[in-house]
């Protein structure tokens, strides 16, 4: 008989994120991405996001909205649920969700994230959200890249290789 490892309790579907966030300890940081295939620059990321705050939330991109990124046929590789329990596992996520929109805006409004971050390829200005987050006294981070990794690099390498 399966039985769900622990980890899985910190996936949240997005309309249960209200009850769950007033569990977390303060200040809360926010972060997104697709998360397709991980790697080294992802999970080095995710833990400097951490240490922005006291918890962490984690909003991937789902299935379709991957798609609609432009990042290729064939991606995503890994599917939403399978993308969501990889993120889970890891030790600085307190909580991942998704979203189906374009962009995590919703979820950045209902959450309030006391900190909003994402990778250096993009300026804080950029950022979706940016704004509402500085407008109720947040901050918003844009970490610099430890490790210069990319996903879609990853695939290519792959893919030439099997040529």
């Amino acid at each position: 008989m399966y039985s769900a490892p622990a980890f899985e309790t910190k996936i949240c579907p997005p309309q249960a994120l209200a009850a769950r966030i007033s569990q977390l300890a303060r200040p809360l940081v926010f972060t997104n991405g697709v998360f397709d295939v991980l790697h080294r620059g992802h999970v080095t990321y995710l833990a400097q996001a951490r240490a922005l705050g006291a918890s962490l939330i984690v909003a991937v991109n789902s299935d379709a909205s991957v798609r609609r990124l432009g990042k290729g046929d064939d991606r995503p590789i890994n599917p939403l649920a399978d993308r969501l329990a990889v993120i889970a596992a890891l030790e600085s996520v307190c909580l991942a969700t998704w979203f189906e929109e374009d962009t995590p805006l919703g979820l950045i409004l209902a959450v309030k994230p006391d900190v909003l971050a994402k990778g250096g390829d993009w300026k804080p200005g950029e950022i979706v959200g940016a704004g509402e987050v500085q407008g109720w006294g947040g901050r918003v981070r844009s970490i610099p890249f430890a490790h210069e990794r990319s996903t879609t690099a990853l695939l290519d390498r792959i893919k030439n290789k099997k040529q």
